[in-house]
């Protein structure tokens, strides 16, 4: 069974380039306009990862993640952030609100699946 992943940026471009990037690996991709529709479907649904931008009108992605990591079924779910920011502070501001890393865009497709794959499967050693 292919992994869920919950793709969330304001950019619609950039959301389509992760879901062809993420689909054509074999990924199931949900696709969210913000932090807001993220989090409402995130408290609907389960999914394996989330991927997030930083900046977003609403609630941002850093304080998705900090949200995200309230419900009890996303505790120790994958939470990256994608972002043009990377700011050591901000960084530090992802890690405190539980990201799992935080990658830079413009992303390389095959480092972001390389890095999807790495965490993952870290996830599925951590759980089992």
């Amino acid at each position: 069974m292919s992994k869920t992943i919950l793709a969330v940026d304001d950019s619609a471009s950039m959301r389509q380039m992760i879901g062809v990037t993420l689909r054509g690996a074999g990924y199931q991709v949900i696709e969210a306009v913000d932090g807001e529709a993220a989090l409402d479907y995130a408290r609907k649904h389960r999914v394996d990862l989330v991927l997030a931008d930083v900046n977003m009108p609403g609630i941002d992605g850093i304080t998705l993640v900090a949200q995200l990591r309230t419900l009890p079924s996303y505790r120790l779910t994958p939470l990256l952030l994608l972002t043009t920011e990377s700011s050591h502070e901000r960084k530090m501001q992802g890690k405190q609100a539980g990201a799992t890393g935080w990658m830079v865009k413009p992303f390389n497709p095959v480092q972001l699946l390389a890095t999807l794959e790495r965490v993952l499967s870290n996830q599925a050693v951590a759980s089992a």
